[in-house]
């Protein structure tokens, strides 16, 4: 699916991407305490360090804050779930790795995907598909990480188990961040992707063995 341009009028792609990052941290703390709809372009501006006019030169309308708040965490989940599983490929300790990867962006960007998941529905008709299809596009990631241990013998798996094994690493990173209030006070990110992981695998494992 199309990823849909957020437009600015300034041409310095360096500039654009560090203004944004500013953006988005600024807008952030905003939305998660007032929501998208209550937080105002010109509170977003203020949080961010610059003018309203200033704002405007880098996007068009209060959605597209949203709309790249969503995009950069789907873009960071990606780009760190794939690397650093090279050697492992196809192995239980490269799926180990990206598991821990993911959970670990998710830890970083909590506030992000705390705030994506509670207002993805403010994005409009034209945006919400792409969105939710990103979504379908990181847990395609373990998708594609099941199969080649499924292919390599590490794992015995149905396609229909991959794909709901993939929706259950997923959902299981975003709990970390859904849930914190209550799980990080009785646990540390360490622990939580130690014994997520095996209770993941430990339930595959005794079934291969059935």
């Amino acid at each position: 699916m199309k990823k849909r341009e957020v437009i600015a009028s300034v041409k310095d792609e360096k500039l654009v991407k560090k203004r944004r990052n500013e953006m988005i941290k600024g807008a952030i703390s905003l939305i998660k305490q007032k929501g998208f709809h209550q937080t105002t372009t010109r509170e977003i501006a203020k949080a961010s360090g610059f003018s309203i006019g200033t704002l405007y030169e880098y996007i068009r309308k209060k959605e597209d804050v949203l709309y790249l708040v969503c995009d950069r965490i789907y873009d960071e989940v990606r780009e760190r779930t794939e690397q650093d599983i090279g050697a492992h490929h196809g192995t239980i300790e490269g799926l180990w790795r990206a598991i821990a990867h993911y959970f670990r962006v998710v830890d970083e960007l909590d506030d992000e995907v705390l705030v994506m998941y509670q207002e993805v529905k403010a994005l409009s008709k034209e945006s919400l598909p792409y969105v939710l299809n990103k979504e379908l596009e990181m847990t395609a990631i373990f998708e594609r990480i099941l199969r080649t241990c499924v292919e390599s013998g590490a794992l015995a798996l149905s396609e229909s188990e991959v794909r709901l094994f993939a929706h259950n690493i997923i959902v299981l990173g975003q709990m970390w961040a859904f849930r914190r209030w209550a799980l990080r006070k009785m646990y540390t990110l360490d622990e939580y992707i130690e014994w997520q992981t095996e209770f993941l695998l430990k339930g595959i494992m005794e079934k291969q063995r059935v």
